[in-house]
């Protein structure tokens, strides 16, 4: 069994799919771009700002679903340019406690948007 879950602190989906679904004991959150929730449009800014909407975004859905950050087990974190690695993983650190979730960091041509930053997770309830 699976519910969907959305969060009107988090945007909308741009596409056929869920903030986030609910399986068993496991929330599973789609990725999220650095979109404002209030206006549905790219925060301005550099990748570190739009790594903490991303965060903020993540949030937002991992509460609505009954959960928060320190029960995230896994991320991926999808870039434009690793170049990009030191200023996110410093954002994205912030916002984890010890110990920090499993964790994979990819490259990638393009994102939604043309974002630099994407992150989904995996929760356990």
């Amino acid at each position: 069994m699976r519910d969907a879950v959305s969060s009107p602190s988090a945007p909308a989906a741009i596409g056929p799919y869920s903030q986030a679904v609910r399986a068993g004991s496991l929330l599973f959150l789609s990725g999220q771009i650095p979109l404002d929730p209030a206006t549905g449009q790219l925060v301005p800014g550099d990748v570190r700002a739009q790594t903490d909407q991303v965060m903020r975004n993540l949030r937002a859905v991992l509460e609505e679903g009954g959960a928060s950050l320190d029960q995230v087990v896994r991320c991926t974190i999808y870039l434009v340019d690793l170049g990009d690695f030191g200023v996110v993983n410093d954002v994205y650190g912030g916002y984890f406690a010890d110990p920090a979730p499993a964790r994979a960091t990819v490259q990638v041509a393009r994102l939604p948007r043309d974002a630099r930053v994407e992150i989904d997770a995996i929760a356990s309830l």
